[in-house]
């Protein structure tokens, strides 16, 4: 075997991706193999590949392109959704050693050892539909925040996403496993786990899809928040129709979610959400709005929007930009729309051009960045508890309220992974938020952020 060789690890996508590389690092480590930084020389560079945007595919390409370039001896291998979704294409990328599908990825100790006695690109990357296990998975290393995966795989199939046929079929561990990494996740001294997945709302199914009895999201959350050894939980994307009041009364009165929900839109017309295939409808969506404002009128909603999918007419984007402008929310993530070979969404002719989506893009991120900083001057003269990072950047360090603000101060080391009080004062036009603080804390302003 490769023994006390290097390797070095690059995740591309989301924080499911995140938490699943990371325990695919600690099994390399486990098995006698050195991690070192990407922009170190390793005997072996593994890609963690997304396949959300045509972008990530891009971003895999250019990644093995800069491999090349500075370790041509080293093995390349390329793991996670592009892998799954188009294993013979990125064999035929030049420098790419081996190519490993969603069913072979948290076995790489076994299969790097194949490349012992062969010098060919090996593709090792099943049917998706022969997925039948779960894998549970954690982030580690940044000190403050874990990423744990409680779901993955998907059964909604909506006509723009490769993600089912990425991930397969929606499953999870039960609530007891779930817990028992949990208790993992704590003895590593974070203070704050987001939970994710690739539709977390729909836990509770086994590894071959069928429903367990008695478990689902809420019941989950509730054995979960009498962790106290871990003191913030976040809940990441969640649909809006498995996003229940049950959920929503559950987290304003927790001891330890956050008060910060990020729930996708994809578009503000019901004709698209259609022509999606979404499972719900804008009055839905303005209905859990409305309710979790109610409950938590400081809450942080985060919402994500598709602009440009095809036969979204200027009167459909209008009706998106008008119902989002209308609700209160906190910020969007905008994705422009593009095509996604085997979708339902490339059957549909009437398709917008490029310029077109990226002028929409456009007026949604202007739109972003006034409801964020009209969510921030909302919460002027409140006071919330800080978890601050350990991040140096330029001698300041930034940390979240529970509320999902983003703020900033001198770089003391002292502070990271602790939870101050803070009180929020005057937005500048800099972006820059004045405070006053507890004498216990040495905050001294908060940061607006666009991002």
């Amino acid at each position: 075997m490769f023994y006390n060789k290097k390797y070095a690890l690059y995740t591309l996508g989301c924080k499911l991706n995140f938490a699943e590389g990371s325990a695919i690092s600690r099994v390399l480590s486990t098995h006698g193999y050195q991690s070192v930084d990407f922009s170190e020389i390793a005997d072996f560079y593994i890609i963690n590949t997304c396949s959300v945007t045509d972008n990530a595919d891009k971003k895999c390409r250019s990644l093995v392109r800069n491999i090349l370039r500075k370790a041509p001896e080293s093995k390349v291998i390329i793991m996670g959704c592009y892998a799954q979704l188009k294993p013979e294409e990125i064999a035929q990328i030049p420098g790419v050693s081996m190519v490993l599908g969603a069913n072979e990825k948290f076995n790489i100790h076994l299969h790097l050892q194949q490349l012992e006695s062969t010098s060919e690109t090996l593709v090792l990357a099943g049917q998706i539909k022969d997925v039948n296990f779960y894998a549970p998975s954690f982030s580690f290393g940044e000190r403050t925040r874990s990423f744990l995966k409680v779901q993955d795989g998907c059964d909604y199939f909506c006509s723009f996403c490769t993600i089912p046929l990425a991930r397969g079929r929606s499953r999870s561990a039960s609530i007891e496993k779930t817990l028992a990494i949990a208790q993992e996740v704590a003895k590593t001294g974070v203070n704050e786990v987001v939970l994710t997945g690739v539709n977390i709302g729909d836990f509770g199914k086994t590894e071959d899809g069928r429903k367990r009895t008695k478990e689902n999201f809420y019941a989950l959350i509730a054995e979960l928040d009498k962790i106290d050894e871990i003191e913030r939980w976040r809940i990441s994307s969640i649909e809006p129709n498995l996003l229940t009041e049950e959920v929503i009364d559950f987290v304003a009165h927790s001891k330890h979610f956050m008060p910060h929900f990020h729930i996708p839109l994809q578009s503000g017309s019901n004709k698209i959400l259609k022509m999606m295939r979404r499972k719900y409808d804008i009055e839905l969506y303005q209905n859990r709005i409305e309710k979790i404002k109610a409950l938590m009128p400081h809450c942080c909603i985060g919402v994500d929007v598709i602009v440009g999918f095809p036969g979204e007419s200027e009167a459909d984007f209008l009706d998106t930009y008008h119902f989002l402008n209308g609700l209160e929310i906190s910020y969007l993530h905008v994705f422009t729309y593009s095509e996604r070979e085997e979708t339902k969404a490339l059957e549909i002719a009437e398709i917008v051009p490029v310029a077109e989506r990226r002028r929409r893009n456009e007026m949604l991120r202007i739109l972003s960045e006034k409801k964020k900083r009209t969510f921030y001057e909302s919460n002027i003269g409140q006071t919330f508890s800080v978890l601050f990072e350990a991040e140096n950047d330029e001698g300041y360090m930034y940390g979240f309220t529970t509320n999902y603000i983003k703020v900033r101060t001198r770089y003391n080391e002292t502070l990271i992974n602790t939870i101050q009080e803070v009180k929020l004062e005057n937005v500048q036009a800099s972006g820059v938020v004045e405070i006053s603080f507890n004498p216990t804390s040495i905050l001294k302003e908060i940061i607006y952020s666009t991002s």
